[in-house]
């Protein structure tokens, strides 16, 4: 019964811990799914291996099937920065799934999101829109490899682009409501427990490696000791640092000391600090790297 006891005791010390962060975040996915345009082609595969004596298999011709259509490639590099977006506005939680947003994120994760979800649906209509020209356009330019078979309709082609951003709780505690004696039940409250803690963990963690990203590309850029032998930098190198801050101050789900004294010394250091400034005097460019080098060696170990 002690044994029991202490279990209980263990993941209510546990839960008690995560309440924080159960109420600071959220989770969120982004599904997105889209018709590339490619096809393989079996003929032209073996048209190739044939030519050049190879054997059988040594190659395979994936075939675009509309070739010049940029409404096509609009819409596949915007999928690309909609994922962009919900990677760096969100944090680590499950392998290849939901991500941790903080409620302090969520307005401008969600108006910025929908933003570019709107647009996505969009750029669909515009290539639906011309499908049928560029479809005809393709056959001239795939000659022999053309196979009207490899084009869907209009109304199919639709079914094939989505766009879902959707959003969960983040449950307290492991709720497992099944038929199990009570020491399984405590155990599997106290796993789950320790796994909510361990993805918690490594979803500041993230914060803390983007940062020290950040900085690191700071001071490398900051140190040279004249203009004669200057880096060239971007204005961003400012810009991205400051973000930085933001970030760190939204995601500190946690309520991490440490986080919030790191956005602290940051902001102190970088006021009235301009990329210009930067390029123009190197006793500020100087002071600058020192007040960014001692940010990085105020940064948590994380084997970086």
């Amino acid at each position: 019964m002690n044994a029991i006891n202490n279990i209980d005791t263990t993941v209510s010390q546990l839960a008690n811990n995560t309440a924080t962060l159960s109420s600071s975040s959220m989770l969120v996915t982004v599904n997105i799914s889209k018709w590339e345009g490619r096809k393989f082609d079996k003929k032209a595969s073996n048209d190739i291996v044939a030519s050049n004596g190879a054997e059988r298999g040594a190659a395979n011709v994936h075939k675009k099937l509309l070739p010049n259509s940029d409404a096509l490639k609009a819409i596949i590099e915007h999928a690309s920065a909609i994922h962009r977006l919900h990677t760096h506005m969100t944090m680590p939680w499950a392998d290849k799934g939901a991500r941790l947003l903080p409620t302090a994120q969520y307005m401008k994760y969600h108006n910025e999101m929908t933003a570019l979800q709107s647009k996505f649906y969009t750029l669909v209509d515009t290539f639906l829109d011309d499908y049928n020209l560029s479809i005809a356009e393709a056959q001239v330019h795939l000659g022999d490899m053309y196979n009207d078979k490899d084009y869907p309709t209009v109304d199919e082609l639709r079914q094939k682009f989505k766009c879902v951003i959707a959003y969960a709780p983040l449950p307290e505690s492991g709720d497992f409501r099944v038929d199990l004696p009570k020491e399984a039940i405590a155990e599997l409250q106290s796993s789950y427990v320790n796994y909510y803690e361990e993805k918690a963990k490594q979803a500041m963690n993230d914060v803390w490696e983007r940062l020290y990203k950040v900085l690191k590309n700071m001071s490398e850029k900051l140190d040279y000791a004249d203009k004669e032998n200057k880096k060239v930098f971007r204005d961003t190198l400012v810009s991205n640092v400051m973000d930085m801050i933001e970030l760190l101050r939204v995601s500190n789900v946690t309520n991490s000391v440490q986080m919030t004294a790191m956005a602290d010394q940051l902001e102190e250091a970088l006021v009235g600090v301009t990329p210009d400034a930067l390029r123009e005097d190197d006793y500020f460019r100087a002071e600058t790297k020192r007040a960014v080098d001692a940010a990085i060696a105020a940064l948590p170990s994380l084997d970086m």
